[in-house]
């Protein structure tokens, strides 16, 4: 691969947003063009390097050969998409490009709630809120209880952007919040979830702390 080929990628193993993208490189063969550079955020210390890219300072974002920013993570994955788009990551038309892009809404809102979820824990005991803890732990329920009924046709649909933030979100759920276990009652919903995880893509690309 040419050098003016290739992509920059503001990364972390612990984000799931990042996990996504780089779970579609790896489906989409583009994984070998991007280079990738270890960008801590969060807290109440801003990344200035990072924030010449992508001014609101978040992971990911992506810089390619033109030297252009994009974020956030679908943008990416929009991007990804326009450069082998007959691997079919979104569909283009009809049925099939609405339901992948539902179930992306569906698995990037939970991702939304548990990075919010994940914050509050991390305050002082005391200072919790624990009206919110309730609300979003019952909302990620509903999206289980919903995901449980859809598991067979996500079995069944080819596999999409939102077959990878659905089985991010899960991951997430097993990552960080070993607590809250989300399998019991949902039987079908779990061997979906196992037949995500053994993709090669989604083995390359498992959350960590760090590598």
């Amino acid at each position: 691969m040419i050098r003016e080929s290739r992509m920059l990628l503001h990364w972390s193993p612990r984000s799931p947003y990042v996990r996504k993208v780089m779970i579609a490189a790896h489906e989409l063969a583009l994984e070998g063009r991007i280079d990738t550079v270890r960008t801590v955020v969060g807290g109440t210390t801003p990344h200035l390097e990072l924030m010449e890219d992508n001014p609101l300072g978040k992971l990911p974002t992506l810089i390619p050969a033109d030297g252009s920013a994009i974020y956030d993570s679908f943008v990416i994955l929009e991007y990804f998409h326009s450069l082998n788009p007959s691997a079919g990551l979104i569909p283009a038309t009809g049925p099939a490009r609405i339901l992948a892009l539902r179930h992306h809404a569906l698995g990037n809102g939970m991702l939304d709630i548990l990075l919010q979820w994940l914050g509050e824990r991390g305050r002082p005991p005391e200072r919790q809120s624990e009206p919110h803890i309730a609300l979003w732990r019952g909302k990620i329920a509903a999206c289980l209880e919903a995901l449980d009924t859809e598991a067979d046709a996500l079995a069944a649909t080819p596999f999409a952007i939102g077959h990878i933030a659905i089985g991010v979100a899960l991951g997430y759920l097993d990552f960080r919040f070993k607590s809250e276990p989300w399998r019991p009652g949902h039987d079908r919903l779990a061997a979906w979830y196992d037949s995500f995880e053994r993709r090669e893509s989604a083995r390359a690309h498992a959350a960590a702390d760090d590598i």
